[in-house]
């Protein structure tokens, strides 16, 4: 038999309240009863003591407009992939909310590291589309400018980038612009990853170096329920979000198909990272509607009615339901929207199908600033074989 320990002599961060580390049982379907929410599956508007926003009508309708703009490139970079012209692509379907929430509740000086499948948080950061099509068409190794956007290059080794966002994070301490009262200068970082990560050796080491400098990081787990084929049943006996408190900061679970509620989590947690109060950890329940990549069959390994069941909390359908009910959207606006995701379909695909084929020896470049003698060899046997086919064309 399973027990649980016993958090009772646990006290809770002050800024997140007492109820958010009361232990709770590993199989909550709905994300158990310390998930904050703001907007429920059917479109209804509700409070939260200790997180919330207060949003105008236009704002409301941006968010929405980023998550119907996000999903039409993931249809379209899937379409890309299946005729041939992307060499893979990682879905988001499903968790539009989650990438949108917390890409708005970033300020302009924040930086944030991804995985691969952060694409709605790329959009908000301004990072071209296309530039994310040429990643996975294998044409560049990521082609914006990671300082220009504050939104690091796509990272495939799994957590490798919590690390990485630790460590910038504690050279922000370093800098002088965590703590100091300005809100125009005051920092925080924010590293991405999956449930699945989140049983890697390096998101642990990162939450440790985290907690032992009160680094300015939060770290957004998007918990879609499956590490590939694993469920997450398999990854923790505990919720993910419990695990922060084994570390020494706040944890808290959000509601990861509610825009509204991903927003309020994170803005608060990232002001508390810039205040000088440390590392939190927000965990996203939400679900991959869609495989984990285009190689990927979730069919084999997951029931049909779980993903109906996760239909009916479609992240953008429920913001929908909320505008049109409260008449906050007309159609004219929806019919925008729509319109505006045709011509984006265009240009992802009239833009993708441009690409020029790269040059072959540029694999070489751009990775050391001195190159070792041994790549030297490399690049050079490389390029004679290369020239060996134009000899024997002549």
């Amino acid at each position: 038999m399973t027990t649980h320990p016993d958090p009772a002599a646990r006290t809770a961060d002050a800024t997140f309240g007492p109820d958010l580390v009361e232990v709770f049982g590993p199989s909550q379907a709905d994300g158990g009863p310390d998930l904050v929410q703001l907007l429920t599956p059917e479109g209804e508007r509700v409070h939260h003591p200790d997180f919330d926003v207060d949003l105008t009508p236009e704002e409301l309708r941006g968010l929405y407009r980023d998550m119907a703009l996000v999903r039409r490139l993931d249809v379209e970079a899937t379409a890309l992939q299946r005729h041939g012209e992307l060499g893979l692509w990682a879905q988001l379907l499903g968790q539009e909310a989650a990438q949108i929430g917390c890409g708005r509740a970033l300020a302009p000086q924040d930086f944030v590291f991804p995985t691969y499948r952060e694409h709605g948080v790329a959009w908000c950061r301004d990072v071209d589309p296309l530039h994310l099509l040429g990643l996975f068409r294998g044409v560049d190794h990521g082609g914006w400018d990671p300082a220009a956007h504050g939104f690091g290059l796509y990272t495939i080794v799994i957590g490798a980038q919590t690390l990485h966002a630790t460590g910038y994070a504690m050279g922000l301490q370093r800098d002088g612009v965590v703590g100091t009262g300005d809100a125009a200068r005051d920092a925080a970082v924010i590293a991405h990853f999956g449930d699945g990560a989140s049983s890697q050796g390096d998101v642990n080491e990162a939450f440790i170096f985290a907690a032992s400098y009160n680094a300015p990081v939060v770290f957004f787990c998007q918990n879609n329920q499956w590490a590939i084929s694993e469920p997450i049943e398999r990854q923790t006996r505990i919720p993910l979000f419990q695990r922060a408190l084994g570390f020494g900061f706040p944890g808290i679970r959000v509601d990861g198909n509610d825009v509204l509620a991903t927003l309020a989590v994170t803005r608060a947690a990232l002001q508390r990272a810039r205040e000088g109060q440390g590392p939190t950890l927000i965990e996203a329940y939400t679900y991959r509607m869609g495989a984990h990549t285009t190689t990927d069959d979730p069919t084999r390994y997951r029931l049909s009615s779980d993903v109906e069941r996760w239909k009916l909390k479609d992240p953008i359908a429920r913001l929908e339901v909320h505008l049109k009910r409260n008449g906050l959207a007309d159609a004219a606006f929806f019919d925008d929207v729509a319109a505006e995701a045709d011509a984006l379909g265009a240009r992802l695909r009239a833009g993708c199908t441009a690409m020029p084929d790269p040059d072959p020896l540029a694999i070489f470049e751009q990775v050391y600033a001195e190159v070792p003698d041994e790549l030297v060899a490399q690049r050079d046997g490389y390029a004679a074989y290369l020239d060996s086919f134009e000899e024997a064309g002549r």
